[in-house]
């Protein structure tokens, strides 16, 4: 059974939303074109985040810090995953197929939903992930995580409610996977004993 929130979102933060297009539609059209680059392949920017933070563990010697690295993989599907559960207990509609508003991207077609914002929760979770793996790092992956969060509203795809709480999905996935997977450190000292040595040291 779902909760359909069908244009009930729009009294939530419609205003906001209508404030943030307009302000959009009247920005200069090269910023806007890089505002609808990130956030379409934003995300790779998470795998890059990924590849300095494993880098870097690989290269301290810390199994805990090794294993929470390499669950982070494993932290963004879970987040896709639950996310897309809640997305399918809420049939809230686009706010571009509710509102009358100019976007910056084409309106989604009827039947994707809206709310949480899966671009969000990917990034709330690679952020939320990182940040328990390396300070540094996650720092970096949590400003792209607003940003990305930022960009779904821009661009007229998502209310701020719907990006607001992806982020909350994915942070609390992150924190329910990372911290347990520290446990895994026997299972990289182990795999230091064997081919796979290269991928979990740096010597």
């Amino acid at each position: 059974m779902t909760l359909p929130l069908a244009s009930g979102g729009a009294s939530l933060d419609g205003g906001l939303y209508l404030w943030v297009t307009d302000l959009a539609a009247h920005t200069p059209a090269p910023w806007n074109t890089v505002v609808s680059v990130w956030t379409d392949f934003g995300l790779a920017a998470f795998a890059l985040c990924l590849a300095v933070a494993w880098w870097r563990a690989r290269a301290d010697g810390d199994a805990v810090r090794m294993a929470r690295v390499l669950a982070v993989p494993v932290v963004i599907v879970a987040a896709y995953v639950v996310n897309d559960l809640v997305k399918a207990v809420f049939d809230e509609r686009r706010p571009c197929q509710v509102l009358h508003t100019v976007t910056v991207q084409a309106c989604p077609p009827p039947g994707d939903w809206s709310f949480p914002s899966n671009h969000a929760a990917i990034a709330g979770a690679a952020a939320v992930a990182l940040l328990l793996v390396d300070r540094r790092i996650g720092a970096l992956a949590a400003v792209l995580a607003l940003l990305m969060a930022a960009s779904r509203v821009w661009v007229g795809a998502h209310y701020p409610h719907d990006v607001a709480v992806g982020l909350v999905v994915g942070a609390a996935v992150a924190c329910a996977v990372t911290v347990p997977a520290g446990r895994a450190a026997q299972l990289v000292e182990r795999l230091r004993t064997t081919r796979l040595r290269p991928l979990v040291a740096a010597a």
